[in-house]
Formats: structure tokens, sequence, C-alpha cells
């Protein structure tokens, strides 16, 4: 993965547990590095010891840690640069939501050995929808409610995603959610 998702994660651990976090979290995973370059890629396992080594010192499970981080990137690679593609996709959760491949074609063309996963949007209605996760990482699916929370805060809207399926195969991982969104209630 690029060192934009391993800076994003030491991001998430210093928000939620400031630089001595960082640190136990660098320690734990066996890391040498102090920083990431964000356009660099780096092995796929040293993101995964991240996360192991997230739930660990951060007193987390792992799916809890990749959903917080699906909360987060959000958040993250808008301050970082990339906003105004999450912004470009549209306006709605489904608009967002559908256009995710599209915006990682985009983003593709300054990081070309990007293997983003892949989402595919059914049965929308005014409500709800169903999203399919398709991803040739294995364990990742928890980041997908997390990027939807994200979301919703972007979107100002109330929303919650619910893993209902999922298929694995040798090539890939696919998770199907049920993503129900609302926009939000006046506050009184």
């Amino acid at each position: 993965m690029y060192g934009l998702v391993n800076a994003a994660i030491a991001d998430l651990a210093r928000e939620i547990g400031g630089d001595a976090a960082w640190q136990a979290i660098r320690e734990e995973a066996g890391l040498v590095e102090s920083s990431f370059v964000g356009m660099t890629a780096y092995p796929d396992e040293l993101t995964y010891d991240l996360v192991a080594a997230a739930g660990k010192v951060l007193q987390m499970s792992q799916d809890e840690v990749l959903r917080a981080f699906g909360r987060h990137w959000v958040r993250y690679t808008g301050r970082k640069g990339w906003g105004p593609l999450l912004e470009a996709a549209g306006t709605t959760m489904p608009e967002v939501l559908g256009q995710l491949d599209a915006l990682h074609c985009r983003v593709r063309l300054m990081l070309p050995e990007l293997r983003p996963p892949s989402f595919r949007c059914t049965d929308v209605t005014a409500s709800s929808l169903r999203l399919r996760y398709y991803s040739h990482r294995a364990g990742l699916a928890p980041m997908v409610v997390g990027l939807v929370e994200g979301l919703a805060e972007l979107l100002d809207v109330e929303a919650s995603a619910e893993a209902v399926d999922r298929v694995v195969d040798a090539d890939a991982e696919c998770v199907e959610f049920l993503v129900c969104y609302a926009p939000l209630r006046a506050r009184v």
C-alpha cells in the first residue's frame, strides 16, 4: 500500500493516544521508519502489521482499528489535498459511493502501483443501498463501515453500514453491505 495509508494510520494513532501511542505501535510492529512518503509504495504486510500493533497498543480489536481508520481516512485525505476529488464524486451517499471506482481511476494516474478495492452500488432507494466491496486484500472490510461513517459526517447525513454477505475466493474478497442513510434531523 502507499505511504499515504500508513501515514494516516500514524495520524489516527496520534489522535487516539498521542505520540507515545504511535511510538509504542512502531516498536510493536518492528517499524524502523519514523515517517512515510505518501506517494511511495510499501509492502502490504507493513500495513497489516501496523493495524495489528495498533490493536494491541490502543486496546482495540483489529476490526475496531480498521473501522476507526476508515472514518479517519475521509478526513485525513481531505486535509492532505485529496478532498476535491471526493467533492467531485457527488453530494449524496449514493452518488459518492457509486463514484468510488472512478475516483480511484483518477488517483491511479498519480499512484501507478495503486491496487484499490472496487465498489458497486445496487438496489438504491431514497434511504438505502447495497454496496459490494471487492478487494484482493483480505480482512479489510471493517474499514468500509468506517468509510461510510466518515462520508456521512462529510455529507451531513446519518448513515450505517452492516455486512450482510461475504464471499472469499483465491483471488478476492467480496463483502456486501446494507447502507442506510438519512438527512440529519434538525437539532432543537
